[in-house]
């Protein structure tokens, strides 16, 4: 694999679990309006561990993306010290 594609590959992955946490969040943050609004407390349990679990997702995502940025630099890092 190219560095390039590997830095390609990590930052979308990280972009990618960026995006799941921000918008699992914004579905928390409507799942926790005033109690008054509310309908059905069954229905919102099961939603507010979906989204809890989508930040897990989310959070995994971005945290393999950022290893694969690392690796990258490693070996970018080492070709640079191999032909210098």
């Amino acid at each position: 694999m190219e560095i390039s594609s590997l830095l390609s590959a990590g930052l979308g992955a990280y972009q990618a679990g960026q995006q799941r946490i921000e918008t699992a969040a914004e579905a928390l943050a409507n799942i926790a309006r005033p109690v008054a609004e509310r309908s059905q407390a069954v229905t919102e349990v099961v939603e507010l561990t979906e989204q809890l679990v989508q930040m897990k997702v989310g959070e995994h995502t971005a945290s393999a993306g950022v290893r694969m940025l690392q690796t990258a630099d490693e070996v970018m890092g080492t070709l640079i010290n191999t032909i210098a």
